[in-house]
Formats: structure tokens, sequence, C-alpha cells
């Protein structure tokens, strides 16, 4: 696209710099593990560097609209392939190069090498859920989607032994199972408005046939299937919390952003399709009671758990839980909120999740002939023992960090955590007509999984650190805490400058409240003329 500023192409990089750089790693013999770690986190670090980038340019509307919009082969909208880069997809986009750093620096020294094409995988991954917040059209989000699970799938069987071949293929089947209800979803939603670009998609479906209603709704209701399954409501969500404990902990700390994926899809269809109209707001109480329901099922499950990974797994369904109940809560102001809350949990689930592998090195010995035996029988493959100098204190920095995530994951005060959830509380108080009882039901689900969190994370920390008698301080790799540290410092900071992030989110929920703006921006972008003057 002769003639685009160059800063326009930046919309495509988070797509085509992990495919091309994963795309050659797989030419580079495995026994290079320097070498494919520094390729690897050379494009992570590039992404990082994009994603913020983006994110500087939309917050400043230094685009019309503002956002970015790249027209793929100079197709315009809705008949070709567009990228769209806003605040709310930048945002994303940052968070997602920020969790890819992490893990990879965690996988550096012992995950990353026993097994094949980690890196190119990973970066395929990167390049899927990039891909995933970008599109303007639902089949393009349906391929950067399966691009993203295709390439989950060898990273949850990474390593592999019987309790991660067991839970990755009740993964795969599962999300099969979902790709085929978004097939038929969009299939259906097509047959009723004759396009799947959602720019498009807005004023067409304003302009529907009321004879037609039956036929989108079902096809949205099919869709919101697959999406909810890929976002862990209940009972859609009961293939997670093995799956976190059986996969690789830098691999688990990447899952969690894809199940925040699912309610981004939700957060960016739903407003344009069902945001004005005839059938504005259809579903949305449905999913307020999904969400409720998935709320409760997570504190539950927190309870009844007794491993770290299978605890992150219900902290995850948790939040889920909340931000789908404030989608469906139609409030405008609970968006922000939500989006804040999700980068928080976000950020203390992944931390949770790297940290739980190397509380495994402290276990009692009782519990590590148990894992000895467990490994005999199921032939289980672990990392290498880490070599060098370990960090000192690092029992101090276990419980530390521990303790971090337990506040942020059960929103007790003073961390991120504490604020969003407060800030949900106030919004949720502060309706004019009063508040309903599902309202008071809300808010007393909120606390509960607050509280249920608090205990099973406190019993947990309790038998860990304090009942197992004499700990033998583990040996500790600074590629394997600095990832750890990192992530929290992040919530920490979160909770700095929780004010200026607060008023960053509000503009990107007011840019989500304006569809009409998303679509005079995407449709009305021109393609570029070529050198004689035509289209190119």
């Amino acid at each position: 696209m002769s003639g685009t500023p160059w800063t326009q192409h930046l919309i495509l990089v988070p797509v085509l710099l992990p495919l091309l750089t994963g795309a050659a790693l797989i030419l580079v013999n495995e026994t290079r593990h320097g070498l494919k770690f520094g390729i690897d986190l050379g494009a992570t670090l590039l992404l990082l560097a994009t994603a913020l980038t983006l994110f500087w340019r939309a917050d400043q509307e230094l685009w019309p609209g503002p956002m970015g919009v790249y027209l793929a082969a100079n197709w315009m909208a809705p008949f070709g392939i567009a990228l769209v880069a806003d605040r709310l997809a930048a945002l994303m986009l940052v968070l997602s190069a920020v969790l890819a750093l992490a893990a990879l620096i965690f996988a550096w020294q012992g995950w990353s090498r026993i097994g094949v094409h980690f890196h190119s995988l990973f970066l395929f991954l990167q390049m899927g859920i990039n891909g995933a917040f970008l599109p303007h059209d639902l089949f393009n989000l349906f391929v950067f989607l399966e691009v993203m699970l295709a390439a989950s799938y060898g990273l949850v069987l990474h390593g592999y032994n019987v309790t991660r071949m067991r839970a990755s293929l009740q993964y795969i089947a599962i999300n099969l199972v979902a790709s085929l209800l978004f097939l038929i979803g969009i299939a259906l939603i097509y047959a009723s408005t004759g396009t799947l670009n959602m720019a498009d998609l807005a004023p067409r479906v304003a302009a529907l046939d009321p004879a037609d209603h039956p036929l989108l709704q079902t096809g949205a209701l099919i869709l919101a299937l697959a999406f909810l399954t890929k976002a862990a409501m209940w009972p859609l969500g009961f293939w997670l919390p093995s799956t976190y404990a059986a996969a690789s902990p830098p691999v688990a700390a990447m899952l969690v952003l894809m199940t925040k994926v699912g309610i981004y899809a939700i957060i960016r269809v739903w407003p344009l399709a069902f945001g004005a109209g005839p059938l504005a707001g259809f579903a949305l109480d449905a999913l307020f009671w999904g969400g409720l329901a998935t709320l409760l099922f997570g504190s539950i499950g927190m309870l009844a758990s007794q491993e770290a990974g299978r605890m992150a797994g219900y902290g995850a369904i948790i939040s889920s839980g909340m931000l789908l109940a404030s989608i469906g809560a139609s409030q405008t102001a609970l968006i922000g909120i939500g989006l804040y809350y999700l980068i928080g949990s976000t950020l203390a689930c992944a931390a949770f999740l790297l940290l739980a592998g190397l509380i495994e090195r402290i276990r009692t010995p009782g519990a590590a002939l148990i894992a000895l035996t467990m490994e005999a029988f199921a032939i289980e493959e672990k990392p290498e023992e880490p070599v060098g100098v370990g960090i000192p204190a690092a029992l101090a920095f276990l419980g530390l960090a521990f303790a971090g995530c337990a506040l942020v994951i059960t929103g007790l005060p003073p961390l991120a955590g504490f604020i969003a959830k407060f800030g949900i509380l106030h919004t949720l108080l502060q309706e004019s007509a009063g508040v309903p009882w599902p309202t008071w039901l809300f808010m007393s689900l909120i606390l509960i999984s607050g509280l249920a969190g608090s205990i099973a994370l406190m019993r947990f920390g309790v038998r860990t650190f304090w009942t197992s008698g004499h700990l033998q301080p583990p040996k500790l790799q600074a590629s394997e805490a600095l990832p750890i540290a990192f992530l929290l410092g992040l919530c920490v900071t979160m909770t700095i400058l929780a004010s200026p992030l607060f008023a960053f989110l509000e503009r990107a929920s007011h840019d989500l409240t304006q569809p009409n703006t998303y679509v005079d921006r995407v449709l009305a972008r021109p393609a570029l003329p070529s050198p004689a003057g035509g289209p190119q």
C-alpha cells in the first residue's frame, strides 16, 4: 500500500512479526536453545514496543476516529480484510505482549527445552491472540482464534505426561466443538444479514426485516456459546481448572489471557450488532445471570481445591464471571472498571501460575515421595534442574509473591483487585432508580467470591509455608523470579496510577458506546489510488 504513512503499517506488525519469526525458527536446530530463545525474545520485545506505540497513537488520537484502519490488499471494507486498532485493541495488545514476555523469560532455563518447537508454537500463539484483537469481521476473527487454539494445543501437550495428555484431549475436544458452533453461528448471521463485517453489521441489523430477527438471534446465541466456552462461563468452563493445573506454568500463564479473548469478542461484537434498534440489549440478561452462576461456581471450586494450579483456574473463572455479569448489567460505567479488573486479575493469575511451579520445589518429603511415585508410573517429563547460583532469600521471595498474588486475586486492600471490586460495588450502588434485588445478589456474590478466595489461598499458604516444618530454600534463578516480580510490580503500578488508568479506560469504554464512529471510520477508509490514478 504505497502512499500509506509508515505508522499505519504498524497495525500489521503484531500479526506478521510472530508469523514470520515462528516460521523461521522451525528451521533452527533444537539443540541451539540460546539462539532460538534470543530470536523469540527479540521478537516479543518488538511486539511490546509496537503495542505501546499503537496504544499511544490511539489514545492521542493521532488517527481519525480515534482508530487506525489498515486495509489489507487495499480493498475497502466491507469487501476486504481490514485490521482496526483503537484504544481497547491497543490495550489488549500491550497486555498480550507483557504476559508473553514474562512467560517466555520464565521458560528459558527449563520448560522451553523439554520438547520441540516451543518457540515457534509460542510465537504462533501470540500471532493468534494479537490477531483476535484486531480484525473487523467475524470470519477473520474465527481464523485468528483457530491459529491461537492450534498453537495452544501443541503448547498444552508440551513436555507431555499422562495427566497433561488427559487434560489436553479434553481441552482440544471442547474447543473443537466451540469452533464448530462459531462456524454455525456466523453462517446464520450471514444468512440473515448478508455480511460478516462488524462495521457493516450494525446498520444492517438496524434495518433488518422483523421476519429475519429469529434467524439472526439464533445465530448470535450460537456464536455467543462459542465465545462463552472460551471465556469459561458456567457450565461451559468445566475444562479450565484441569487444563491450568496440567499445563506447564508458562503455558498456563498464557491460557489466562486466552480466556479473556472470548470476553473481548463479546465486548466488541455486541455493542455493534445489538447496541441500538429493535434488538438493543439482546441476551444481556442471560449474560448477567450466566456471570452470576459463574461467580458462584468459581467460588465453590476455589474452596474445594487443594492444588495451586486448580485454584488459579477457579480464580480465572471468578474473574470471567465478574466481567460477564458487569457486561450484562448494561451500565456503561461498569465497562471501564471491568477492564481495570480484567488487567489486574489477568496479571495476578498469570503470576500465581508461574509461582505455583516454584512452590512445588518446597513441598514436604512426603509430598515429594508421592510425586516421585506418580512420575515413575506416569513417565512424566520435568524440566532440568536449574544450574548456577540461586537467589538469596528464596523462601522470603516466594512468600511475599504469594501474598501479593492472593491480595489481587481475592480483592483485598490495598492492591488493584481491591480498587476494581470497590469501583464495581460503588457503581452498582449508584443506580438512580434504587438498587434492585439482582444487583444486591451480584454484590453479595462479589463479596462471597472474595471470601472464598481468601479462605482457600490462606489455607494453601499456611500448609505450604507454615505447617510444613523446616523448609529447604529452593534454587531459584533470576529468569524465574524476575517475571513474577515484574507482573506483581505492574499490579502495584496499577494501584499507584489508578487515576490516569481509569481515565484512559473511561475513554476506551466511551468508544464502545459510540458504534457509529467505528462504523463510519471503517467503512469510510478509502483505498489508495494506483500511480496511474485508478484503484490498486
